[in-house]
């Protein structure tokens, strides 16, 4: 099923541009400039063509953990089925610079997710999971997602965020599986 809506999810403010937990909103800033802010929908909204589909890119203007608002409105305001949802986040679970694709799941602890799901009533929706790495122990992972990863964190998630978007054309197209084969043999 092709992707009509692409949420990149971060916190809104220049306080949390560089941490971790914006690496949503860096790989829909690297997949399109042409942001406009549109208060309906609680978001910075583009639209784009990837090959045949024309898909919408949304930034919500909400906190991480209220993501659910942004993406439940302009879901229902334009008919888009949960299935045609790509959410793109942060995974704590992958090193740096990994990026998988998911096509549907439980929120794996992320409170983005949790609350998209929340709001769509559904976790039936497309993910593309941008490794952070996960913090040493003992270490406060809500302190760590809102800190600015290493030069050499930033250069691997850079990476595999430019690899992620060599296959974002095929990913909006519908060529979920084919995309999933590629980017998981990958490391």
């Amino acid at each position: 099923m092709p992707i009509k809506l692409i949420a990149g999810l971060g916190n809104f403010g220049t306080v949390y541009d560089k941490t971790r937990h914006n690496a949503g909103f860096w790989f829909a800033d690297l997949i399109t400039d042409t942001f406009k802010s549109d208060p309906k929908f609680f978001a910075f909204v583009a639209r784009e063509n990837f090959g045949r589909r024309r898909s919408w890119i949304i930034k919500p203007k909400t906190y991480v953990n209220d993501s659910g608002r942004a993406v439940a409105t302009f879901a229902a305001y334009y008919k888009i089925k949960p299935a045609e949802i790509l959410v793109i986040h942060d995974d704590l679970d992958l090193e740096p610079g990994v990026v998988r694709l998911k096509a549907s799941g439980g929120h794996g602890g992320h409170n983005g997710l949790f609350d998209i799901i929340s709001k769509l009533g559904t976790n039936k929706f497309r993910r593309l999971r941008i490794g952070i790495g996960r913090p040493a122990p003992k270490f406060n992972v809500a302190k760590y997602v809102l800190k600015k990863p290493s030069k050499i964190d930033q250069a691997k998630i850079a990476d595999g965020m430019q690899t992620a978007k060599s296959h974002i054309k095929d990913i909006v197209n519908g060529e979920f599986a084919k995309v999933m084969n590629q980017l998981h043999k990958n490391r």
